[in-house]
């Protein structure tokens, strides 16, 4: 037998044996306040009225084939009515045979006043998911028992596998002022099967939930003093038997931002004797007229390690445009956007 097949296949013999469950949940953005249509689709509509965002995230970006999710999404508040609409693409890849999973879907939330300055937004979405793989870059037992990978295989499992494609549906609710925000989101709701063999392997039901809320600053005199503000905010997600908090703090200041953040659940073991660390990020935001960017990268603090996973970098950019017909005036709806907009209208003037 070739000795480098003979090497791989010894070393995923003993990482399957020394795993007594394996685990897995959906990706996530350590900048969940600039993906806010993937955090919740209740925040369509929830800005002036045109936003398109992009988000890239490289998980453990050290090793081998690392975990790396694209996002893309757009929303659109309609002027004329209560409704709000948007859009949202995601795909990640992972692995040496190139495992994607790209995700569409269309989202329909409704604004509903309930006063002045507290309004609620529920929203359903409707998806549709594609997982595939590249099939000819497996390696099955009948190939590494002749040592060629290269041999084709007659493994009954490779005729059965397929690319799987299934509907995928979520909802969320979010009330919110101009102060404050808070929210909930259920993703996978019907619990797709997502096996690529004839089995069944249903995705669990991711549920979030999540809030913040801004705290005005003035720099100097009273009436010309520079504004600015800390928005603290969390995220608890649960998916199967995975769950993780962020929790941290955002800075504006002008059109700066800096943030820092936890990721984990101190209290709580993951497994026998271990707390449950997972990372520690920072963030740094630019605003420019109607662009926002930003860059975080989280420092990975569990046993891991940030020398044998490299951390995890990601960027953002958002765009946003508000066409009303009296240009440099706020709309009184644009007025309550929530805290989560990554660097609010009213917050400053350039």
């Amino acid at each position: 037998m070739n000795t480098v097949l003979l090497k791989r296949a010894i070393c995923f013999l003993i990482f399957l044996l020394s795993c007594q469950e394996l685990f897995a949940q959906d990706p996530q953005f350590t900048q969940y306040y600039a993906a806010p249509l993937y955090l919740n689709p209740a925040f369509a509509g929830t800005t002036g009225q045109h936003r398109a965002s992009v988000n890239y995230r490289n998980h453990w970006s050290s090793l081998p084939q690392a975990f790396v999710t694209y996002a893309f999404a757009y929303d659109y508040n309609l002027p004329a009515s209560n409704s709000n609409i948007g859009v949202i693409v995601s795909t990640d890849r992972a692995g040496s045979a190139n495992l994607s999973s790209t995700n569409i879907g269309a989202i329909y939330s409704y604004t509903i006043p309930l006063n002045n300055k507290l309004r609620a937004m529920p929203a359903f979405q409707v998806g549709y998911s594609s997982q595939s793989m590249d099939f000819s870059k497996l390696v099955f037992g009948d190939q590494l028992a002749f040592g060629n990978a290269d041999a084709p295989t007659t493994d009954p499992d490779a005729r059965n596998l397929d690319n799987n494609n299934h509907f995928d549906f979520a909802s969320g609710l979010i009330i919110y002022s101009s102060k404050f925000w808070a929210g909930f989101a259920l993703h996978h709701i019907n619990q797709p099967n997502q096996s690529a063999l004839d089995g069944e392997s249903k995705l669990p039901m991711r549920a979030t939930l999540h809030g913040g809320m801004k705290i005005p600053l003035k720099l100097g005199p009273m009436k010309s003093g520079i504004e600015s503000s800390i928005n603290p905010s969390f995220n608890y997600r649960k998916q199967g038997r995975f769950d993780q908090l962020d929790l941290g703090f955002n800075y504006y200041y002008r059109m700066l931002m800096l943030g820092l953040w936890y990721k984990g659940i101190p209290l709580q073991k993951d497994m026998p004797r271990t707390i449950n660390h997972d990372a520690l990020a920072v963030s740094v935001g630019l605003s420019m007229n109607n662009l926002n960017f930003g860059y975080s990268y989280d420092m990975t603090v569990s046993k891991l390690g940030p020398a044998s996973s490299g951390g995890s970098h990601e960027i953002s950019l958002i765009m946003e445009l508000q066409l009303s017909k009296r240009p440099g005036k706020v709309s009184r709806k644009d007025k309550y956007n929530p805290c989560p907009a990554f660097m609010p209208r009213y917050l400053w003037k350039p």
